[in-house]
């Protein structure tokens, strides 16, 4: 079987490792064994000197679709939701190294809250970003309703996050979700991430975390959020949701 998240080293772009989905079948949906493997290429990337900047990828016509609705209806019904999904997202707000993505189509849920932790993203003109979570009875994640608002204010984040609504390439590149709509994604992906890996390591490092600052707040509502998160997955009507999502 295809491996469902790919981790490349290119040769053409030396210090840059690339994460990348590869489920199109699937709208690249995120299995807990997909963010397992993104977590531990986070670490390794984070230990070895030879990598100096993540890229984060999807394939044509769509980044990620989000979380596997599978294995929320699993725990919805009784099953375990294991700790895969908080370390991914624990890894992710804490790398120490800078980190891009480029998307391409759809981005949704996961798909777009990732791009929050992103020092650079790109994105094409046919991109869309959305997070229906409450409409699958569900609350935001991945800290976002803190970087979420202090990035594009309380309407654009509210809209996004609570009512559901999409935004478009353009919307998000005026939001500050994205830094610029570009034709070739990955290919300027890779050379963006490519120049940042040629600067000086230490300086980068520095002003990396002079511009993101403490942490602490970011971790402290990804823990706060998915203790809603699980509560909500159990409820009535998060059930009905998923049961009426999977029976499209």
């Amino acid at each position: 079987m295809t491996d469902h998240v790919l981790v490349e080293r290119p040769e053409a772009y030396p210090g840059v490792q690339v994460i990348r989905f590869n489920r199109p079948e699937k709208k690249n949906a995120i299995t807990r064994e997909m963010y397992a493997k993104m977590t531990n290429a986070l670490a390794v990337a984070g230990a070895d000197p030879a990598v100096r900047v993540t890229a984060f990828l999807g394939t044509e016509g769509c980044f990620s679709a989000g979380n596997d609705m599978a294995d929320f209806l699993a725990f919805a019904m009784g099953g375990t939701m294991g700790n895969e999904v908080l370390d991914f997202l624990r890894t992710l707000a804490g790398a120490k190294k800078p980190v891009v993505s480029g998307v391409d189509g759809l981005a949704i849920g996961i798909g777009t809250t990732i791009h929050l932790h992103c020092d650079l993203t790109l994105a094409s003109a046919r991109s869309v970003f959305k997070t229906p979570f409450v409409d699958l009875a569900l609350v935001p994640e991945a800290a976002s309703s803190l970087i979420a608002p202090r990035i594009m204010g309380h309407q654009r984040a509210f809209a996004l996050l609570a009512a559901g609504e999409p935004l478009e390439a353009a919307d998000a590149l005026q939001a500050g979700l994205i830094w610029k709509v570009v034709d070739a994604v990955e290919a300027e992906t890779l050379s963006l991430a490519a120049r940042l890996a040629k600067k000086p390591p230490e300086a980068l490092r520095i002003a990396r975390d002079l511009v993101r600052g403490d942490r602490s707040d970011v971790l402290a509502r990804i823990d706060e959020e998915a203790a809603h998160f699980a509560a909500q997955l159990k409820s009535a009507e998060a059930r009905a949701a998923f049961e009426a999502f999977m029976r499209r």
